[in-house]
């Protein structure tokens, strides 16, 4: 079987996602009533390369791998010859012979192709600058077990056209549903991922037209990783695009809100809104080890019958 990797939401079919997102409400489920006996990959390593700074995604993905009765590896750039000038491509060519997966939190989307397209073993997007697949897959997660399938519904996304607006561009076209993309001018989505979505996506800079009568709300940061020395500009462009419970009140009765944290209260969202019993961040967040065992048995086992 040809490695599969998993670098965009692209990399896997609309089928293979929605059977994804059920496999992970399965284990999830199974590891309430039973706890952590589900162990199919004894004595196997995933090596977890980052060069960006973590929470949720280092604990989850190393948690995933204690559960599943694997290891994982902590490996920065500073303690590596990555850091040293040594080509991507020779990293995972060495390590493609020592570990069996690989997760790989990074800025260049490009390096981690590049490193992708050497690799003989699965590669995970962790998240680079301009996608964050993973944190999809819990979003998505969290939609389905609280409203059910998300097929035609709408989802807003309120904010800068960053590497999470990417992937929520990329998630309407895989799972179905409609997006409305609402930022300031200058912060737009890149043309290309958005033209690529065509009528699935809505681009708006007026943030009541955008949540009117919306399923499900969310948003990022202002200035991501990297981007510190913007945060003063950012604050200014962005001052009328704070979510907040009055922007909330302007969609559906039962609409959820997301972040995929950490959040910035008082700035890109107001002090109380993650209080407010709409917001369900606290089961997004731990989505993201369940999400994620899904997709590490996806790329190893391929499609796991349900029952398992």
């Amino acid at each position: 079987m040809a490695t599969r990797h998993f670098l965009t939401l692209m990399d896997a079919s609309p089928e293979e996602l929605s059977n994804l997102i059920q496999r992970a409400i399965t284990i999830k489920h199974a590891l309430k009533l039973e706890g952590p006996t589900y162990t199919p990959f004894p004595n196997h390593t995933m090596a977890m390369i980052f060069e960006k700074s973590s929470t949720r995604t280092r604990v989850s993905f190393e948690t995933a791998m204690a559960h599943f009765g694997g290891h994982a590896l902590f490996l920065s750039s500073r303690d590596t010859q990555l850091g040293r000038g040594e080509p991507i491509g020779d990293t995972a060519r060495v390590l493609s012979e020592m570990v069996d997966i690989v997760m790989i939190r990074t800025f260049s989307h490009a390096g981690l192709e590049s490193f992708a397209a050497a690799s003989s073993v699965p590669v995970i997007n962790a998240l680079t600058d301009d996608y964050h697949p993973c944190q999809l897959l819990a979003d998505v997660m969290t939609w389905t077990e609280l409203r059910g399938s998300v097929k035609d519904k709408t989802a807003v996304w309120i904010g800068d056209g960053n590497n999470m607006c990417h992937s929520w561009i990329n998630a309407a076209r895989q799972f179905g549903f409609r997006l409305r993309i609402c930022c300031p001018e200058g912060y737009e989505p890149r043309q290309d991922i958005l033209a690529a979505a065509g009528d699935s996506v809505t681009l708006l800079h007026d943030p009541v037209e955008a949540v009117t009568d919306a399923d499900l709300v969310t948003t990022d940061v202002w200035a991501s990783m990297g981007q510190e020395e913007e945060q003063a500009k950012r604050a200014t462009a962005f001052a009328d695009f704070q979510v907040n419970e009055a922007l909330l009140d302007r969609a559906h009765d039962d609409v959820l809100f997301l972040h995929c944290l950490p959040a910035h209260r008082g700035e890109e969202i107001s002090d109380t809104l993650l209080d407010d019993p709409r917001a369900v961040v606290w089961q997004e967040a731990g989505n993201r080890l369940h999400a994620q065992k899904a997709l590490i048995e996806f790329l190893l086992l391929g499609n796991v019958e349900e029952g398992q």
